[in-house]
């Protein structure tokens, strides 16, 4: 008797861990059981992926979806949409909501909330505060994806600044703790500057190298007598690039697609205050070490740093405006754009959204295209132009600062467990996301 499926995807090229290969991959249960040339008749459903590209499923590991507290910005429902209109098929959710992830009751209460309303998988960070003696519990709760610990005060009221209370948390648990590194003390000195001038294109002079790289290296110093992996994310300056290229051996490293792409003052010239984050866009030199950072092998991941606010909120007078920007929809398009740019490959863009996301959190099951993995693919078209607007986009805030930029690459499908989430545009009508697994919890 035959062997059938649920599904097969035919006649693509798809990017298996051997590289590249026009084959067809058969889907049994929402797990990869076939990669090789398969009968269409052996199929419940056949997506015809003839002129396309099948990339592993994509997976972003910095998202800001804010429920709850503030679902006025976005919620798990509007964020997950977003994410899969842009081909990402989970997501890992910071803890900076109100109140903040610091409990095991507040992350059941997030896995509560997801159930049944997002349409892509996910996992939520445990926010680090005063609960250093619950960590090593709460890190291995399931559908929790590690801890976070914020530096540097941003948005929500996570902070720890101090490293006695940071030695306390990386010497509870094991496994990996994501890091917003920026110095507070730093920070509170200079706030004088954005205060006195009210431009935002003041925003890298308050928040300066100077305070990325200070705390940088305070973190890794202390991860280092712990003896805990750290990740430090959205990495903005060349001096902290050639730091941690020398400490491998206990921090990885993210950068973001809106510091890859965009530089200051330009930034700030043409999008005022809708192109103010933390830590900030700053100047070309640094743009262009992100990229060396990115082709010599520093960066691990990219994580799109998904953190909206209304346009309302957002036009402030600076400083009180709110700093983060849309981008979990915007961020395969944009690094696609890249790669059809010569600016790194397309095996680099898989390495970076894909397969470097399942290394450094040790997630079960996702990230390759290889038997006995889960069936999430997120199928492309890299001859595909787009330009990208406001009204494309599906977050709740309605806006991105990418709005009017050409792209080249855009994700066609996104399937989840061998379940259509996104397919031509359109979005699956009923929710199928689950929480990741990871081989540590």
């Amino acid at each position: 008797m035959a062997e059938t499926f649920d599904l097969i995807l035919r006649g693509g090229q798809v990017f298996t861990p051997g590289g590249l290969v026009e084959t067809d991959v058969g889907v049994r249960d929402g797990r990869i059981v076939r990669i090789d040339k398969l009968a269409p008749e052996q199929a419940g459903e056949v997506f015809d992926a003839t002129g396309l590209t099948v990339l592993p499923g994509v997976i972003d590991t910095q998202v800001h979806f804010r429920e709850p507290g503030n679902e006025h910005k976005e919620d798990l429902a509007t964020g997950s949409a977003a994410a899969v209109a842009g081909g990402v098929t989970a997501v890992f959710e910071m803890p900076n909501t109100s109140p903040s992830t610091t409990t095991a009751a507040a992350m059941e209460d997030k896995l509560k909330r997801a159930k049944g309303r997002m349409l892509c998988d996910h996992a939520f960070f445990i926010g680090a505060a005063d609960n250093a003696a619950e960590l090593p519990e709460l890190e291995r709760m399931p559908g929790c994806c590690g801890v976070k610990i914020f530096m540097g005060s941003s948005t929500g009221s996570l902070l720890v600044e101090d490293d006695g209370a940071l030695a306390r948390i990386l010497a509870a648990g094991r496994r990996r703790v994501a890091i917003h590194a920026e110095d507070e003390p730093r920070l509170k000195e200079r706030k004088a500057i954005a205060e006195k001038s009210g431009d935002v294109a003041d925003h890298p002079n308050w928040r300066d190298v100077e305070s990325a790289l200070k705390a940088t290296q305070r973190i890794v110093a202390l991860a280092r007598t712990a003896n805990r992996p750290i990740h430090v994310l959205h990495i903005t300056t060349a001096e902290e690039m050639a730091f941690l290229a020398g400490v491998k051996d206990v921090a990885t490293v993210e950068a973001t697609p809106q510091h890859l792409t965009m530089a200051a003052p330009d930034c700030y010239t043409r999008m005022g205050t809708l192109a103010q984050m933390n830590p900030p866009i700053r100047e070309a030199r640094h743009r262009a070490a992100l990229w060396n950072a990115v082709r010599e092998g520093v960066v691990d991941v990219l994580g799109s740093d998904h953190a909206p606010h209304t346009r309302e909120e957002k036009e402030k007078a600076y400083p009180g405006s709110p700093s983060g920007m849309p981008g979990v929809e915007t961020m395969l398009p944009l690094m696609l754009s890249h790669a059809a740019a010569g600016r790194l490959s397309l095996a680099r863009v898989v390495d970076l959204l894909c397969s470097g996301p399942q290394r450094i959190y040790n997630i079960r099951g996702k990230g390759r295209i290889a038997l006995g993995y889960d069936a999430d693919f997120t199928v492309v078209d890299l001859k595909a132009r787009r330009t990208l607007t406001h009204a494309m986009m599906h977050s709740k805030v309605g806006w991105t600062p990418f709005d009017g930029m050409d792209i080249q690459g855009w994700p066609m499908a996104t399937i989840i467990r061998g379940g259509f989430a996104m397919r031509d545009g359109e979005l699956a009508s009923t929710p199928q996301g689950a929480p990741v697994r990871f081989w540590d919890t």
